[in-house]
């Protein structure tokens, strides 16, 4: 003990001078710190917490003096993350179709479990010979849930705008999904053709979200000749190969003045997530839900990757990085 009533100690490495009598307790709160939400180890020795105000602090102690430390914060909700598409809003980012189901029953429990607000229909021909057929309608009430009609199998511009008209005579329908395909092996977007329809159904008053190319060239022409949605392909229709080309589909993105949705191509709910981390505002999906082993399962699936991949962009990932770099800091270690 020095002349003027102290003691020499080493506290996490820093020489330092108290006054001498202090328990470890005393020296802890002396220090700023709660003494019940650290541990203190004396001269290599835990100093069991129990006893940390009975143990008295002598000359010459070297403490470590340790506790919890992490990284991150706690993650904000979000108050409203709706998004808008021709002055309509809605709460869900997954769109989801009505084909391929066993029956209409096994569609209407998946698009409850999906939590989608949108579904692609089909127009068809009514089955005159059977007028009392059950019809989507029955088991997907209209009134309840946006539909989107769409010109599935319209191979040129003329059919696709046909199918359309009819479609808005029958349900007074004017927001519409034009998709127009360039042969049947690939179901790829044939875009003169899908150009063509999109100017004449814009000049007709429609809100055509626009089926096309992973391409941003392709993509604006589209937003500039009135397309209401841009919604490019992730892969072929029907594939299930998630994204191929995350960089074109990024740059659409980033080009856009009108939401994009990525519309074809998703297998599982890792592909959905990965789309809506690149900035999509939705994703579009019908084969990977309607021919899952447990359709209304794998519909609860990408409700969730949806959201998941909608926070992870808005939290902003990581930088990516050639070599590790350690999750707890090195300062302050033993």
């Amino acid at each position: 003990m020095h002349n003027d009533g102290t003691v020499s100690i080493t506290v996490n490495g820093d020489h330092k001078r108290v006054a001498a009598g202090l328990s470890i307790a005393a020296l802890a709160s002396e220090l700023g710190l709660v003494p019940e939400k650290v541990a203190v180890e004396r001269n290599l020795e835990v100093v069991p917490r129990s006893t940390l105000g009975e143990v008295m602090v002598e000359d010459g102690d070297d403490f470590e003096i340790v506790h919890f430390v992490g990284g991150g914060d706690h993650p904000r909700p979000i108050a409203d993350d709706s998004w808008s598409v021709a002055g309509r809003t809605f709460r869900s980012r997954l769109i989801v179709g009505t084909g391929k189901y066993k029956d209409f029953a096994q569609n209407a429990a998946a698009l409850a479990a999906s939590g989608a607000e949108i579904v692609t229909v089909a127009v068809r021909r009514v089955n005159v010979s059977d007028p009392n057929a059950p019809m989507l309608t029955d088991f997907i009430d209209p009134k309840k849930i946006t539909y989107l009609p769409n010109t599935a199998g319209c191979f040129d511009a003329e059919s696709a705008i046909r199918t359309l008209r009819l479609a808005r005579e029958a349900g007074g329908w004017d927001l519409v999904k034009l998709e127009v395909l360039g042969e049947a092996r690939t179901l790829y977007p044939d875009m003169v053709e899908t150009l063509r329809a999109t100017e004449v159904l814009a000049r007709e008053g429609f809100l055509p979200m626009v089926y096309c190319v992973d391409d941003p060239i392709a993509a604006k022409r589209l937003e500039n000749a009135g397309a209401v949605a841009i919604m490019p392909l992730g892969a072929p229709i029907g594939s299930g190969l998630g994204i191929q080309n995350r960089v074109t589909i990024r740059l659409i993105v980033e080009g856009a003045g009108v939401p994009v949705l990525v519309d074809a191509g998703v297998g599982t709910a890792s592909d959905a997530a990965v789309a809506m981390e690149l900035g999509c505002d939705g994703v579009l999906m019908n084969t990977a839900i309607a021919e899952a082993k447990d359709p209304i399962m794998m519909a609860s699936a990408m409700c969730h990757a949806v959201e998941a991949g909608r926070l992870s962009y808005l939290a902003g990932r990581m930088g990516q990085r050639r070599y590790a770099d350690p999750s707890s800091p090195l300062a302050g270690l033993i």
